[in-house]
């Protein structure tokens, strides 16, 4: 009785354990990539670079979970993790050092490594280490129960972290909060884990074989088996990863576009880990076919299939492709003795789908081919799986064989496999992949020389456009008609002397066709090949009349660092593409911004966007400093299409409205009807805006 008595308050404190340190390492994910975002230029690329770190010191973990139990007495593994523990909380709180800025034009996916390396490597290391020891602890001490079902625990905690990010920890606190509430609940994790260190040191052994549940197989896994371990999670992380992408790059980069398809990864795990009766395999295996059938045909379609649609699509073969794998590797689980084993070589796969997407593809990718190719990875591994298993192929006596999955399988296949190896159409002049995305050169409408046009693109967003007709050769477009807020605002300067001109923002350069003698026009662009595609490709900048200079780099980081450049105009153009650059927008930003303007300068922000409205952001800021500001709509250039493009002008001389162009234009547009928004860098919450 005794025994019984001291072990069930023990056993709960396992369980507490290992869902506290899963609820912490899905907050610390979103917290600090929110928080290095505004470094790198906000782009997908710091999340997925963010994942790939993850996934990484997760398999670290694992392997120091795996080293420690197999060479490890009890004793030696609980006092080895106390001092680890103690370590990591002497670091607190985690804070990422202003130091580890960009300072040029050096790789963001190293210096973020290294970043978050320095700022959460030693926490998130032992946190990712949990789970596997901590169950391996619980089987050491209680050898006759199943340590799996804390496995599914440990997805229920990383579920509340993920879900209470975005919705309860963001919209109420600033990152310096959050970093210490953050903080403080890892104390009380050392102090829980320490506490299982202490039951593993008194009362640990090895499980011996006669106390292992009947229902798990003590065999040895086979390489066969390792392999399929291996493949399965490298493939549901690579579904992970390049799905996420895919949305961010359609929809924004925001912590809740990166925690719903995490959860629903997650919730695979949950389901597939908890009762093997939540993964009928044939339903999923033919379901899953059929989703990467309408995937295919969504991504034909392109830009044409409603937004809502992608997403739902997106996100739908996502969960039933981890379904499949994570239910497979269920099934293909080891008895306790190997369940280290059985972790390491998952987090190894997952790892590695992290390195595919973060590191390999923008390397040797000039498009998005991870998700077609990891969908026809997919089909071909369940597949070998099914074709394995003469019960999943043969129902009952009667051989009916899933003919549906396999016809779905090839078609879907063979159909991603002609989008994966198809080659640039006739009209694609350039294509280039890196950290910031995927850009394209095109020529449209060359059938008719009076319409045609080359266009920079970045998925949906047309970054600039020039006509190619010799007479149309100079003349702005897009969003930067004579007409459009920029347009006002650069015509509304003085005539009789030079302008000193800054952007954030080059895209083909368009803005420069306005450049007089005398001009001098200063562009901030993050992205190198922007840069190197405007000159090779487009002819405004090497046509314009004005002094044009480039500045590599975060245009913020660069304000910063620059001494005052007398704008007697800054143009801020990065919040058209639906990736918003919220430290563009703070109080801080303008801060920098007013150290670079003449006291009669204006500000220009283009906020042409289709899901959100930024102009009570604005105008929150601009009253913060006493400046006011006023919204332009006018019609847009972009071809003959139909379109409108919005700006926002702030200045603190009101005699800059006196040209009775600007007046009238100015006045057309009501001022908006939400109330203003303040955002600080330490608090700005984008979903608020969404329109």
């Amino acid at each position: 009785m005794t025994t019984s008595r001291t072990r069930e308050p023990s056993a709960a404190l396992y369980a507490v354990t290992i869902l506290t340190s899963a609820f912490l390492i899905f907050q610390v994910q979103p917290l600090i990539s929110k928080s290095i975002l505004p470094w790198f230029g906000g782009t997908p690329g710091v999340w997925t670079t963010c994942m790939l770190f993850f996934q990484v010191v997760l398999f670290a973990g694992y392997a120091y979970a795996h080293a420690s139990i197999r060479w490890l007495p009890p004793r030696w593994q609980a006092g080895v993790h106390v001092a680890w523990l103690v370590t990591a909380c002497a670091m607190l709180p985690i804070h990422a050092d202003d130091a580890w800025k960009p300072v040029g034009n050096e790789i963001p996916t190293w210096r973020i490594l290294g970043l978050l390396t320095a700022t959460v490597g030693l926490p998130y290391f032992l946190l990712s280490a949990t789970g596997p020891l901590l169950q391996a602890w619980f089987g050491q001490t209680r050898p006759s129960a199943s340590p799996y079902r804390l496995y599914a625990l440990s997805n229920i905690g990383s579920v509340l972290g993920l879900v209470t990010y975005p919705f309860l920890f963001e919209p109420w606190l600033d990152s310096t909060a959050q970093s210490a509430w953050w903080s403080v609940g890892f104390g009380v994790f050392a102090l829980v884990c320490g506490g299982c260190a202490i039951d593993l040191a008194l009362r640990g052994r090895k499980a011996d074989s006669t106390d292992r549940p009947v229902s798990e197989t003590t065999a040895p896994p086979t390489w066969n088996v390792f392999g399929l371990w291996f493949g399965l999670s490298a493939i549901a992380s690579v579904m992970l990863l390049a799905t996420t992408n895919q949305v961010c790059l359609d929809v924004a980069v925001i912590p809740f576009l990166w925690v719903l398809p995490l959860t629903l990864y997650l919730a695979s795990f949950i389901l597939c880990f908890d009762r093997a009766w939540w993964y009928p395999r044939q339903a999923y295996a033919t379901a899953f076919a059929g989703a990467i059938v309408c995937l295919t045909l969504i991504m034909q379609a392109g830009g044409n299939a409603p937004l809502a649609t992608q997403v739902i699509v997106h996100f739908t073969t996502l969960f039933l492709c981890c379904m499949v794998c994570h239910g497979e590797l269920v099934r293909l689980r080891p008895a306790p003795q190997y369940l280290t084993t059985f972790y390491l070589a998952s987090s190894a796969g997952g790892a590695t789908g992290g390195l595919l997407v973060g590191v390999v593809a923008p390397l040797f990718f000039s498009n998005y081919l991870e998700l077609p190719l990891a969908l026809i990875a997919g089909c071909g591994i369940v597949l070998w799986v099914l074709l394995s298993d003469r019960e999943a192929l043969w129902i009952g006596k009667t051989p009916r064989f899933n003919w549906a999955y396999v016809f779905l399988a090839a078609w879907g296949g063979l159909r991603l496999i002609g989008i994966a190896t198809a080659t640039a159409g006739a009209d694609e002049l350039a294509a280039t992949r890196n950290f910031y995305g995927v850009l394209r050169v095109i020529d449209v409408d060359v059938d008719d020389p009076s319409r045609a046009a080359r266009r920079m693109v970045h998925g949906r967003i047309v970054h600039g456009q020039q006509f190619l007709a010799p007479d149309k050769v100079s003349q702005p477009t897009t969003y930067y008609g004579e007409k459009s807020g920029v347009g006002l605002a650069l015509n509304a300067l003085p005539a009789n002397q030079p302008r000193r001109v800054g952007m954030v923002g080059l895209g083909v350069g368009t803005l420069a066709t306005y450049g007089r003698p005398g001009d001098q026009f200063r562009f901030y662009e993050i992205n190198p090949d922007v840069v190197r595609l405007a000159e090779e490709h487009f002819t405004f900048l090497r046509d314009s009349a004005a002094h044009v200079e480039h500045v590599l780099g975060d245009a913020r980081l660069s304000l910063e660092r620059e001494t005052p450049q007398e704008f007697d105009l800054l143009v801020l153009d990065a919040f058209s593409s639906d990736s918003v650059p919220a430290h563009l927008l703070t109080v801080e930003a303008f801060e920098i911004y007013r150290k670079h303007l003449r006291p009669d300068g204006m500000l220009a922000f283009h906020i042409s966007n289709r899901h959100f409205d930024l102009e009570p952001v604005i105008r929150g800021a601009a009253e913060h400093f006493g400046m006011q500001a006023w919204k332009v709509r006018s019609p847009a250039v972009v071809g003959y299409e139909a379109g409108f493009c919005e700006w926002m002008l702030v200045t603190q001389d009101a005699s800059a409205w006196n040209s009775p162009d600007m007046n009238a234009s100015l006045h057309s547009e009501p001022a908006t009807s939400r109330a203003s928004i303040l955002w600080t860098d330490r608090f700005n919450h984008v979903v608020g805006v969404m329109k």
